[in-house]
């Protein structure tokens, strides 16, 4: 398993959990879903490179 297959699992759960905690209207959950899961996957990555490309 690599790290970016368990970020994705981690982003997906975590993302499906705030949803639900969220909003009640499923049209509503579904966007909110897609816009936390594709912000977690987006700043890991970019973290992911930026930490790569300046090592501490």
């Amino acid at each position: 398993m690599s790290h970016f297959f368990l970020m994705i699992i981690f982003s997906l759960l975590v993302s499906i959990v705030f949803t639900f905690l969220v909003h009640d209207n499923p049209k509503d959950q579904f966007r909110l879903g897609t816009r936390i899961f594709g912000g977690f996957v987006v700043s890991g990555l970019v973290l992911g490179w930026f930490f790569f490309l300046f090592p501490i």
